[in-house]
C-alpha cells in the first residue's frame, strides 16, 4: 500500500541537489505566560513529510551522489513525562505512519551526535559528508530570522561549510500539487465546515451577539470530527463586514443588517476556508439581494472561468472586471478605479495544509491545484459587507467546486432561514 508522506519525499527528493541533506523540526508549542502554553500545531512541512502530529521531533533527509537514506528523531519518554503528560509516539508507532524504518529511528538525545558522524571524513557512518543543507527557511516577518536559526543553531554555528539552500521552494511548488489523499482530506473539511454552517443558520435567528455564532460554529464541527477551526472565524454583522480580517467577533446583532462569514474547519491538518453572508432576519432587503447578486455573479462566474493554464493576473483581472461592470450598472461606482473603494482584496489563494497555503503565484494554474475563488464588496457607508467564497479544484478540464452543496443562492438561504 503506498505511503502518502514516504511518496511525499521520495518526490522531494528528485528536487534536491546531489551531496545534500535536509534538516526540518516538528516544532513545539509556544510559551503562553507562566506555566502555560499555547496548542501545539505541528509545523506543516514537517507534516507533509512524515504524517506525525508530534513536537520536539527531527527530520533528516540524505541525498548522496547514489543514495538516499532517511532519518527521524523522536523524543523519549521519561517517567515525568510518562506521569504528567503521557506517553510520547514510540519507535514503532512513528515508523508505521512515516514509513521510515524503526532502525533509522532515534532519540532526540542522539541527534547531535549523529549528525557529527554525518559530516565527518574519518570514522563515520559510512558515507561522504553533504555539501548542501536545506533548511525551513520561512519568515513570519521580514526582519524575524527562521525557526530554523533556533532549531538548528549548533549546525549553523559549526558547521559553516555547507551551503544552505532554502527547502521552502521545493515544498512550496510540491504543495500546490494535491493527490487524491489530500483532496479526500480537503473535502472532509469542507463537509464538516458545510454542518457547522447549517448549525450557524439554525441558530441565527434567536442568537443576540457574533460569538454565540461562533461556538454555533465550532460546537458542531467539534461533533463532526474536526480537530478545531482552520483559522480564527469571522462572523462579522453589519459594518463589521467591511472589514476583512475582523476577529472581534463581539458585535451585537441587529435584525435587517447581513453577517458575513469566513470560516473552516481542520480534518487531518487540512482546512476548508468558506464564506458565506445571511440577512439576521432570514430576508434580504432589495439593496442587500442587488449587491448580493453582483457578487454571486463574480463568483460563479470566476468559478466557470477556471482552467489550467490561466495566471492569477488573469483570474483577478477576470473576476474584478465582473464586479466593475455590475456595480457600475446601479450607479455605486461611475469609473473603473472606484471599484478599489468597495473590493480590496485578490479573488483568492491556494488551500491546503495552510489556509494560506504555500504555492508560487507566477505559475499558471494547473491540474491537481486547490484556490479560492472569494469576491466580495464592502460598503461602509451603507454598513454592508459581502464575500462569497468557495473552495475549488483544478482538472483537466476546468474546475471542481468541492464546496457546492454549501448553499449561496437567495432563494435556498432565504428557503432555509424561514
Amino acid at each position: 500500500m503506498i505511503n502518502i508522506y514516504e511518496e511525499n519525499r521520495k518526490n522531494l527528493v528528485k528536487l534536491l541537489k546531489k551531496e545534500s541533506i535536509v534538516l526540518l523540526d516538528s516544532g513545539k508549542a509556544p510559551h503562553k505566560t507562566t506555566d502555560q502554553f499555547y496548542h501545539y500545531t505541528t509545523q506543516r512541512n514537517f507534516f507533509y513529510l512524515t504524517g506525525l502530529n508530534e513536537e520536539n521531533c527531527k527530520l533528516v533527509i540524505i541525498k548522496s551522489k547514489t543514495t538516499v537514506s532517511t532519518l527521524l528523531f523522536i523524543e523519549e519518554t521519561t517517567e515525568y513525562m510518562r506521569q504528567w503528560l503521557g506517553e510520547r509516539i514510540s519507535k514503532k508507532e512513528a515508523s508505521k505512519i512515516t514509513k521510515v524504518p524503526e532502525t533509522k529511528i532515534y532519540y532526540l538525545s542522539q541527534f547531535e551526535t549523529i549528525f557529527r558522524s554525518l559530516m565527518t571524513y574519518g570514522r563515520g557512518i559510512g558515507m561522504t559528508p553533504p555539501k548542501y543543507a536545506y533548511f525551513d527557511l520561512y519568515r513570519v516577518t521580514p526582519i524575524k530570522s527562521p525557526y530554523s536559526y533556533e532549531q538548528f543553531k549548533f549546525v549553523f554555528d559549526i558547521y559553516k561549510e555547507l551551503k544552505v539552500e532554502n527547502l521552502n521552494e521545493n515544498l512550496s511548488y510540491l504543495r500546490m500539487f494535491k493527490s487524491d489523499f489530500e483532496i479526500s482530506q480537503l473535502q472532509k473539511a469542507i463537509d464538516i465546515t458545510k454542518l457547522g454552517l447549517e448549525n450557524v443558520m439554525d441558530h441565527l435567528s434567536s442568537r443576540t451577539n457574533e460569538f454565540q455564532l461562533t461556538a454555533d460554529f465550532l460546537h458542531q464541527i467539534s461533533l463532526e470530527g474536526s480537530s478545531g477551526n482552520s483559522f480564527n472565524t469571522i462572523a462579522a454583522s453589519g459594518e463589521n463586514a467591511t472589514v476583512l480580517h475582523y476577529e472581534d467577533n463581539n458585535g451585537k446583532l441587529e435584525k435587517g443588517n447581513l453577517i458575513l462569514f469566513d470560516l473552516g474547519s481542520l480534518y487531518n491538518n487540512y482546512g476548508s476556508d468558506i464564506s458565506r453572508t445571511y440577512p439576521l432576519n432570514g430576508k434580504f432587503s432589495d439593496r442587500q439581494k442587488v449587491l448580493y447578486e453582483i457578487v454571486l455573479k463574480a463568483n460563479k462566474e470566476s468559478i466557470k472561468f477556471l482552467k489550467p493554464g490561466i495566471s492569477w493576473k488573469e483570474l483577478n483581472d477576470f473576476a474584478k472586471d465582473i464586479l466593475i461592470k455590475e456595480c457600475k450598472k446601479i450607479g455605486l461606482i461611475k469609473d473603473d478605479s472606484g471599484i478599489n473603494k468597495y473590493y480590496y482584496h485578490s479573488i483568492g489563494h491556494f488551500l491546503g495544509l495552510d489556509t494560506h497555503d504555500v504555492g508560487q503565484y507566477d505559475i499558471k494554474l494547473a491540474e491537481g491545484m486547490v484556490i479560492t475563488i472569494e469576491p466580495g464588496l464592502y460598503i461602509k457607508e451603507e454598513g454592508i459587507g459581502i464575500r462569497i467564497e468557495d473552495n475549488i479544484l483544478i482538472t483537466k478540464d476546468g474546475a471542481v467546486n468541492l464546496s457546492k452543496e454549501i448553499i449561496k443562492e437567495v432563494k435556498d438561504i432565504e428557503e432555509y432561514l424561514s
